[in-house]
């Protein structure tokens, strides 16, 4: 691999990068940003940077929330990279001058019958198995955090760790980062690896990397709604609110200038058309969980396509016989909290060639076989809407 402020390149071939970046999406750019400020040349390659799926993402920073079953390594990546975040935050804004909505409030976890609430509790004893700082609330305690929530709701649980960030205004401030750490950004396709003249290759392509790598990732579908204050005034509530509406899943994100972002559907669909029925169920969740939700304006109603993997964790490191090409893709609902962590493993893999720990559940020969061409899908397919406890 490459050394920091040092360069493989030969001589006379002063146009070679030290790294490509295949992707400007937060997980390509951050890791573009990383390598250039350590004195690497860095060329990154899309044709439309930002217009994957954290255009339509609602930016959670939930570790404690997305803790699921059956996936611990996943969790311990994701507590690991939210631990990261506020001096990311921090560091990204000092770099650009760009407010990037971090917050820091809270997330309510909350169910509106007691179906609801006893699948949530389900969730929650095992979140408390991992050690995870979940704390339960009746539902007065809820309604005194967030007097905006329905009288109807039954009880819920706090996940004060578990943060947002706005990525509309994330992923153009990782943009100006990378440049003005020197990456250039080349506003053109890549049909091919073969095509790029670098050192080494970070394919962070998305739902793109499969044709580029062969790796399993497959686009799963995800609709959102905006919402808007009357008046443009902020949201009634400050927490992002997650949780179960008669069996509907739902997230409620509030942003400072009084837009709200409610979803999110899990469809294996490849379609990025929003359909009435899903529009229709986001709406009528949110609005039982917070009725006021019913006079916002609707601003927008969008679709997305997440880069899914057979067991729903990330894809990070070198394809198998190709050292010169790493994998940073397939970070299915988690690409926003998982920005941090990835760029650094990333980044010091390009620079010291040595694997952290932390990317050994995640290699992409975990999905090779013997020959290292890539084996059938191992692992449950992405779930659905209906059985995701909180998307």
């Amino acid at each position: 691999m490459l050394s920091a402020r040092s360069t493989s390149t030969p001589a006379g071939d002063v146009a070679r990068a030290d790294v490509a970046v295949v992707g400007a999406g937060p997980i390509g750019l951050a890791v573009a940003w990383r390598c250039a400020a350590r004195g690497l040349r860095v060329t990154v390659h899309d044709p439309a940077p930002g217009s994957g799926a954290s255009a339509v993402a609602a930016g959670m920073l939930a570790p404690i929330a997305e803790a699921y079953f059956g996936e611990r390594d996943l969790t311990g990546l994701l507590v690991e990279s939210a631990a990261r975040w506020p001096a990311f935050a921090a560091e990204l804004t000092e770099a650009t001058g760009v407010d990037l909505g971090y917050r820091t409030d809270g997330t309510l976890l909350v169910g509106l019958t007691a179906d609801d609430l006893a699948e949530a509790r389900r969730l929650w004893a095992y979140q408390r198995e991992l050690d995870l700082p979940v704390t339960p609330l009746r539902p007065s305690e809820l309604r005194d955090r967030e007097p905006a929530l329905a009288p109807r709701v039954r009880g819920g649980a706090l996940a004060a760790t578990d943060h947002q960030v706005d990525p509309r205004l994330l992923v153009p401030a990782l943009r100006t980062a990378a440049e003005r750490a020197g990456a250039v950004l080349v506003p053109g396709p890549v049909r091919a690896l073969s095509e790029l003249d670098a050192a080494v290759t970070v394919v962070a392509a998305g739902c793109g990397a499969a044709a580029l790598t062969g790796l399993p990732v497959r686009p799963v579908k995800g609709q959102v709604l905006r919402l808007r204050a009357p008046g443009g005034a902020p949201p009634g509530f400050r927490h992002v609110i997650r949780g179960y509406a008669d069996g509907e899943h739902v997230y409620l994100v509030p942003r400072t200038g009084g837009e709200v972002v409610v979803g999110a559907t899990v469809e294996e669909r490849r379609d990025t058309d929003v359909s009435a029925g899903a529009v229709l169920r986001l709406l009528r969740a949110a609005v039982d969980l917070v009725p006021e939700l019913a006079e916002y304006d609707l601003i927008e109603t969008a679709a997305g396509l997440r880069p899914g993997t057979p067991d729903n964790a990330p894809i990070l490191g070198p394809l198998p016989g190709r050292p010169d090409v790493l994998a940073a893709t397939g970070h299915h609902r988690h690409g926003i909290v998982l920005t941090p962590v990835t760029a650094d493993l990333i980044a010091d893999l390009v620079t010291t060639g040595v694997p952290d720990p932390l990317l050994a559940p995640f290699r992409p020969d975990r999905f090779t076989g013997p020959s290292g061409s890539v084996a059938a899908d191992r692992g449950e397919p992405a779930r659905t809407s209906e059985e995701d406890p909180w998307n």
